[in-house]
């Protein structure tokens, strides 16, 4: 038996290593984009091919010959498309399912394996480990009791993939929704919620709720046409800020 993970987020490698002490299973990890190919894949000739999380588009054939599974954060059909964590929280939706898929040519439209309930609390970066860790179960589910997947059902629902610009917090309306935009992207990788003043711009990590008011650790920096200025010149620290 041999698997390959294929992952854009570093912190899925630990996986080869724990699926390969419960299953008897050779385990390769791919996390750059130029190995995802189908002449390389033929070398390692895997029985599985895993996507805990890709930001690329899949080549048509490397999923035309090799049995694909990714892995979607969302209730499928519900929520296909980019940014699903990000999309679900801005909606207020706080409680999802990880749903693992057949990769076919539809984003997102592929027959289901399996779902697992997945918790949307905490920063990004914990429900992304939160969410790696399920993954592994389900993962090792697959590979030892292998399902025929099932069609999806019911109404497609399609997510925009959010941009930079889409964590801007100054239009915001109440702080419940300050403290999930903060901590849907304080992730490794992502870019942070931020405001932005005349020529100065505060990112926002690391935030608590608590007493009517938000925690956060705030990066400060400055446009660059303001630097030459000297009052300007002083070290810019991140600093605990009350929101």
């Amino acid at each position: 038996m041999h698997i390959v993970i294929i992952s854009s987020k570093e912190w899925h490698r630990h996986l080869v290593k724990e699926i390969e002490k419960q299953i008897d299973a050779t385990v390769t990890y791919l996390g750059k984009k130029v190995d995802v190919t189908a002449e390389y894949l033929m070398e390692l000739k895997p029985d599985w091919v895993f996507f805990p999380h890709w930001s690329y588009i899949i080549p048509a054939e490397v999923y035309e010959n090799f049995r694909c599974v990714i892995f979607h954060m969302t209730d499928l059909p519900f929520g296909r498309g980019g940014s699903p964590l990000q999309n679900l929280i801005a909606r207020g939706i706080y409680e999802t399912k990880i749903t693992a898929l057949r990769c076919v040519k539809e984003l997102d439209a592929g027959p289901i394996y399996a779902k697992r309930p997945l918790s949307l609390w905490g920063s990004a970066e914990e429900i992304y480990l939160r969410a790696g860790e399920i993954t592994k179960e389900m993962i090792i589910d697959l590979v030892r009791e292998n399902p025929v997947p099932y069609e999806q059902t019911g109404e497609a629902i399609t997510f925009k993939r959010r941009i930079p610009a889409d964590g801007d917090i100054g239009n915001l309306n109440c702080l419940s929704q300050v403290f999930d935009y903060i901590r849907m992207l304080d992730a490794d990788g992502y870019p942070a919620a931020f405001l932005q003043m005349n020529h100065l711009r505060m990112e926002f990590s690391r935030a608590s709720l608590k007493d009517g008011c938000i925690l956060a650790d705030v990066k400060i920096t400055m446009q660059e046409e303001c630097l030459n200025e000297s009052l300007l010149l002083q070290p810019i620290r991140t600093m605990r800020f009350l929101v």
